[in-house]
């Protein structure tokens, strides 16, 4: 009997020593701060039901964490996912946002819905509730082209689409709050790659002459400071001869590499300007930290952070390339 007792002994001294350690972790478990519900996102009552059940507990003031997300050392993690995914998006300060920015957010988290980044895979592990189905995906993308009013007119009349402001010399160009300057330059850059979107828009993506040299050279990862890249983006208009054309101008993405001034957003500079007076996104230098990069890290890395990989590279090899990446 005293043998088995002395060989039990290690065993419950290690076990000891173990519950003592976690016990002292707890000592050091803050919970999460706590913030109060400024205004709720509105929106159709099965859109908000979505988003309460994938998104409230890291994109929101309203926590509703399960037992073991509060325990050290899981709840440093939590209490570390629920900072930065309130930074990114936050539902209970919908108010802080412009119409414009609400229809943004709804883009950015249906694309990550439908790539399968969010909610995160570590989340729905623990919290399988919180995955989301095709339905869900199918009730986020019709209330997201709502907010814009997405339709391709049917038999419009055979006119040019509305043509884009031109900056002239004597023109002030618009600034974005990061710094990022508007320039017409990029019309007679290089096209490098084209997509469309579910919005039926129709989206045209410029090279200057350091992010095509990056290109056909395959030395993109990183992108050399100086790249710009621009998105040019239209409405879709079809003519009565069934022919869809660029039709009303939405906005110019600008995309600009410096390594050194845009360290938070992995080296790029972020602007939106929209509609014919070209305003520029966002109100302080934050917002491409808090909007843009999110989803440029976690859908377009191997890329260098651009969503499209430019057609004149668009190979077999490259592709199998970022796939090692």
């Amino acid at each position: 009997m005293n043998t088995v007792n002395k060989k039990r002994s290690p065993i419950s001294i290690v076990f000891l020593a173990l519950l003592g350690v976690f016990g002292g972790l707890q000592l050091f478990n803050q919970p999460l701060e706590g913030k109060p519900v400024t205004r709720k996102i509105e929106a159709p009552k099965e859109v908000i039901s979505i988003l309460e059940n994938s998104c409230f507990n890291c994109h929101s003031n309203q926590q509703n964490l399960s037992w073991y997300d509060k325990i050290a050392p899981v709840s440093w993690a939590v209490n570390k996912d629920v900072k930065r995914a309130r930074e990114v998006l936050n539902f209970s300060e919908w108010e802080k946002l412009s119409p414009a920015e609400h229809k943004g957010k709804m883009y950015a988290i249906l694309n990550m819905m439908q790539s399968g980044k969010m909610p995160i895979h570590e989340y729905t592990l623990l919290h399988p509730s919180a995955r989301i189905t095709e339905k869900d995906i199918e009730t986020i993308k019709k209330y997201t082209l709502s907010l814009s009013g997405a339709t391709i007119p049917a038999n419009s009349k055979d006119t040019n689409h509305e043509p884009q402001k031109t900056i002239t010399s004597g023109d002030k160009a618009p600034v974005s709050p990061n710094g990022v300057q508007y320039t017409d330059d990029f019309k007679n850059w290089k096209v490098i790659s084209m997509s469309t979107l579910f919005d039926n828009s129709i989206r045209v993506i410029y090279g200057n002459d350091i992010a095509v040299k990056a290109i056909e050279t395959e030395n993109f990862h990183p992108w050399p400071d100086g790249s710009i890249v621009v998105k040019s983006v239209w409405k879709q208009k079809e003519f009565s001869n069934g022919e869809i054309r660029a039709g009303e101008f939405i906005n110019a993405q600008f995309m600009v590499k410096d390594s050194k001034k845009y360290t938070d957003t992995e080296g790029w500079g972020f602007a939106k300007f929209s509609g014919p007076d070209l305003h520029p996104t966002g109100k302080s230098e934050s917002f491409a930290k808090e909007s843009c990069i999110a989803c440029h890290r976690q859908l377009a890395e191997k890329t260098g952070y651009l969503f499209d990989v430019p057609m004149k590279v668009n190979t077999q090899r490259l592709i199998q390339n970022l796939q090692k990446k």
